[in-house]
Formats: structure tokens, sequence, C-alpha cells
């Protein structure tokens, strides 16, 4: 009980203030700074007041000085070696830009390699604010672009915090001090990294951080379930960022070099075949409204019905019938696309609408054809027109008989589409290609088509191998 009774605990030393501390601080809160320079002269001289004193609030002078945006007392107070403490962060939390700046020259001009900065060198139960946050993690929660820049220019770095699963000796010791600050310091971390001015400064390619970063918070959201909602709300905030550049695009020329970008490749110029990198990577990472906006869907609507002019404003009875039309001309694009690609009729197959209702116009000729196939076509004719098969003709019907000529087209088809997926497979690779549920579908359904065909090839050589041995065999 006596070691008890002899602790001094914040609160008695708080309020353990002399006569002139009050006037000290009452002239500070004040912004008299005549009468406080005198109070500092004379304590610097007698020593008879700490200057260095806080009021029942726990608020030494500097920091009354920065609540107030008083730069002279701020700088008053720093003349006569005050203790700035964590002086810093309550400046970029009441965003005093100039305090700020005044306060870094001070830690710059006093600070030695090796030793804890000011505000690091605080006992936690003193402390304002938690160790993990740092004064750049501050401004960024500030989202302050003066303060975030200041900070970048001398040399503040934000490292990426460690994974969630991380096994590191520093991980698996925070966590087992404490796993709640643990997991409030990734999240602090997290939240300045999403500070749309900390990325826009720090980052050569502020959307492709905000994608990136999108991603990385909706993995933690699965990952750390009881800090969901953070999560998730910095990912918006990431996704928003991004969607609020698109309205700074000016023209199409512009929103087309944004969309088409590639940190590998060449840079985009007007004219150049557009692949939308940009925009397939924002569909990938799920970005929706980044691919709904209204930009992206207007230059995509001029993209998909280039090559029919005026389409759109035709009524829906033209505009059927010129589906009709291109749709019933499809052979002949097909043809001249495989020949002369470089050719008016090549180069119409490329847009990408008219490309859309050839393929879906030879997609149902394949299906009409598998319908005839299945229904035995060849033999229904053949009974409407009463023709009579001689002996030594084959029944379409019998099991090893020659391809029909619906087959020999049916075959043609699945020979273009499995070449279709082989293209597709070599263009965007096997992790690519198989990260597409369809494209695994496509796979499945090409493979039924080639095992039909291999079972069609080997009991037509079966029943023909079996003929021609039959008269060696028969006695």
């Amino acid at each position: 009980m006596m070691e008890e009774e002899n602790v001094v605990r914040p609160h008695q030393e708080i309020a353990a203030l002399s006569l002139d501390e009050k006037k000290y601080l009452l002239a500070v809160e004040r912004g008299d700074v005549a009468s406080t320079r005198r109070i500092l002269e004379k304590a610097e001289a007698e020593g008879h007041i700490n200057i260095n004193c806080v009021d029942p609030l726990g608020r030494s002078a500097l920091l009354m000085a920065i609540d107030n945006e008083n730069l002279e007392m701020v700088e008053l107070l720093i003349n006569h070696k005050m203790d700035t403490k964590d002086a810093l962060l309550h400046a970029i939390s009441e965003e005093f830009v100039e305090a700020v700046e005044v306060l870094l020259d001070h830690e710059d001009s006093c600070h030695k390699n090796g030793d804890p900065h000011s505000w690091e060198a605080l006992p936690p139960d003193t402390a304002t604010f938690t160790p993990d946050i740092t004064p750049l993690i501050l401004a960024a929660h500030r989202d302050n672009y003066e303060i975030i820049k200041i900070l970048l220019d001398r040399g503040a770095t934000l490292p990426m915090p460690h994974d969630v699963r991380c096994g590191c000796d520093d991980c698996v010791t925070s966590r087992q001090e404490d796993s709640l600050r643990h997991s409030r310091s990734r999240i602090n971390a997290y939240r300045a990294l999403a500070s749309p001015s900390l990325v826009a400064l720090s980052s050569k390619d502020p959307i492709l951080t905000a994608f990136e970063l999108s991603w990385e918070l909706r993995r933690l959201s699965f990952l750390e379930h009881e800090f969901k909602n953070e999560y998730q709300e910095l990912r918006r905030q990431c996704q928003d960022f991004a969607t609020a550049l698109l309205d700074h695009t000016r023209s199409s020329h512009e929103l087309e070099v944004l969309l088409n970008h590639d940190p590998t490749g060449p840079a985009f110029e007007h004219g150049d075949r557009m692949h939308l990198n940009r925009l397939k990577l924002a569909v990938k990472l799920r970005q929706k409204k980044f691919v709904s906006h209204p930009n992206v869907q207007q230059l995509l609507a001029s993209i998909w019905y280039e090559g029919l002019p005026g389409f759109r404003r035709k009524n829906m009875a033209l505009q059927a019938l010129e589906i009709v039309r291109i749709g019933m001309l499809f052979p002949l694009f097909s043809i001249s696309y495989i020949i002369a690609p470089h050719s008016t009729f090549g180069q119409t197959m490329r847009k990408p609408f008219i490309k859309f209702i050839c393929h879906s116009a030879s997609y149902f000729t394949f299906l009409f054809l598998l319908m005839l196939a299945s229904q035995r076509i060849e033999t229904v004719i053949g009974g409407v027109w009463g023709a009579e098969m001689s002996s030594h003709d084959e029944v379409p019907t019998k099991r090893g008989a020659s391809p029909t000529l619906v087959e020999w087209l049916i075959l043609a088809w699945v020979s273009g589409l499995i070449w279709s997926e082989v293209k597709q497979l070599w263009d965007v690779g096997l992790q690519e290609y198989v990260n597409d549920m369809w494209n695994v579908i496509d796979f499945v359904t090409n493979s039924l088509y080639v095992a039909t065909v291999a079972l069609r090839v080997v009991s037509y050589f079966e029943a023909h191998i079996s003929a021609n041995l039959r008269p060696i065999l028969e006695p």
C-alpha cells in the first residue's frame, strides 16, 4: 500500500501547476506572444517554472499554440527549446501546414541517427497516438495533399504491411503481445495507403496502384472477418479514386490512351488497334464502378458499332433488317477474311459488332447442321423422294457407314472452333485461359466433339476391316 501511495500518476502530475505556470499557459492559450516571451525569458534566467508543463487536459503550451494555429507562438516556444514530443503529429492532425514545416526543420536539426524521433520516445501511457502512427500515416489519414508532399520530399516512406499470415519474428511477437493492436496497425497502414493524395503523389501509375490495392483489400476482407467493414470501405475508396480520374479525361484520345495503357509495352498512339489492356485489368479485378463509368461506356459503344454508322439511330425494324443482312453475308465475310484479310470485306470482318453477328450466324448454322445430322437427313430425304438404294449403297444409319455431306460440314466447323480456342490459348496464356470458366466449358464441348469424331472414325475402320477379312475367314 505504501508503494502505491508513493507512485506519481499522470493526472497528479498534470494537476500540480504553480500560479506562474498557470499564467504562462493562459498567455499561450490567449495568443499573447509578448507576455509569453517575457515569461520564457524569465524562466530561462531563473528557472521558476517548467515550460513543458501541461494543463488539466494534458495539453502543453506547444499543443495549445498548434490548436490555435498561432505560428508565431509555435516558433517562439520552439526557439526556447521546449520539448516537442508528439507536437508534429498534433500539427498534422490539425492540418496546420506551416507548423508542420517548422517542427520538421526543428526535428532535423536536433535528431541524431540511431535515436528515436521525438514522437517515438513518448511512453505509451502519455502518448496521444499509438506507436504505429507515423507522420506520413497520419497525414494520409487526413488526406492532406500539402503535408503528404512535404513529408515525401523529405524522404518519408510507407512500406506495405506484412501479409496477414506472415510468420516472421516481428509479426509473431506483435501478435502475441497484443493481437488487437497488431490488427489495428495493419488497418491504419492500409487506410494510409488508400489515401488518394498519397497514391497520386507516390505512384507512377495511380490507376494500377488503386486497382491492385482494391484487390488486396478485398482479399483481406475475407481473411479478417472482424474488420470486414473497414476493409470494404477502404476498397470502395480506392475504386472511387480510380473512377474519379476518368472524369479528368477531356477527349476521346485521352480516354483511349488511358484505357489502352500497358506498362510493359509501347505508348498508345491514335490510330493503333485498341487492345484495352487497362479496361481488361479492371474487369479482371472487378472494378465495376470504373467499367460502368459513362466515359468508358461511351467509348465502348463507339468501338462496338464501328463500321455501322447511324445504326443506333435507326428504329428497331431497320436494325433487325441490317442484322439479318449481315448474318446472311457471313460466308462471304468469312471467306474474304481468310483469303484476303486486308481487303475491304476482310477489314469489315474485324469490326466488333459485325464480327459478333457473323459469329452468331455461324454458330446458328452449326447448330442447324447438328440438328440435321441427328435427324439422319439423308435417310429422310431419300424416303421423301422415293429413292431406292442398291445393294451396294451404304445405309447412312448403319454402323461404320461413310461420312455424309452434313457430317463433313460439321467436321469443318469443329476444326474451326478448335482452331479458335488454340489461338486464344496462344494469345492469353494457359493461366489466363483457365481462369475463364467459359473457356473451360468450350474445351469440354470441343473435347466431346473430337471424341465423337474419333469414335466415328474407329467404327468406320472396324467395319471396313471386318468386311475385308470376312471372305478370307469364311470357309
